[in-house]
């Protein structure tokens, strides 16, 4: 399983944005929710499981978009599932590392 990931400075730390790379370029959406995965923010490369775990260390937000990227989120528990925005199927969640976790 393969994401497309990017990581883009903040003034608190590094924004870590992993996408389902078969939702790329392609926008969803739902009343006035979009999910524009066409945008530049979500340009990246293509990192495998064990890469994004180690890109994480480092990340201060997390901001996750597609089936796998919300799913690893609530796997390694940067993520609550109340907390997952869905948007015509599409599960979507950013959130703030807690430090110490």
């Amino acid at each position: 399983m393969t994401f497309i990931v990017s990581e883009k400075s903040a003034p608190n730390g590094m924004i870590l944005v992993i996408t389902d790379k078969e939702i790329m370029g392609k926008v969803f959406e739902e009343g006035k929710k979009v999910l524009d995965m066409s945008a530049k923010f979500y340009l990246g490369e293509e990192k495998s499981v064990g890469e994004v775990l180690a890109m994480a260390e480092n990340a201060y937000i997390f901001h996750l978009t597609g089936i796998k990227a919300v799913g690893l989120g609530l796997k390694e528990r940067w993520i609550e599932k109340g907390k997952v925005l869905v948007i015509k199927g599409i599960p979507h969640a950013e959130v703030v590392k807690v430090p110490g976790s």
